[in-house]
């Protein structure tokens, strides 16, 4: 196995849930919509959101967790946009 593939063993997808959207949301998400954040930019998903929630995801992606989320394996983020917040959950579901 070549050394440059070895994180990607170790590496599982995490699920971006909308769970609360207020407003308009210019991307159009609902709540309900499901993108899958892996090793590929999810499609669809709005540019802005993916910046905000990429840090998240990876930090979930690879063991990682948030001191003020009761779960370790999930961490609730919002999209940039104050006026219009689209709220995800992000969930890890290891290997």
């Amino acid at each position: 196995m070549k050394s440059e593939h070895l994180w990607e063993n170790a590496m599982s997808d995490v699920i971006a849930k909308v769970i609360s959207q207020r407003g308009t949301c210019e991307a159009g998400h609902r709540v309900g919509d499901e993108f899958v954040i892996g090793q590929k930019t999810p499609p669809g998903l709005c540019s802005w959101a993916f910046y905000t929630l990429f840090p998240f995801a990876e930090a979930l992606q690879f063991g990682g967790s948030f001191p003020w989320e009761e779960n370790p394996n999930k961490a609730t983020v919002a999209c940039p946009d104050p006026a219009n917040p689209v709220i995800f959950e992000l969930r890890h579901e290891p290997l």
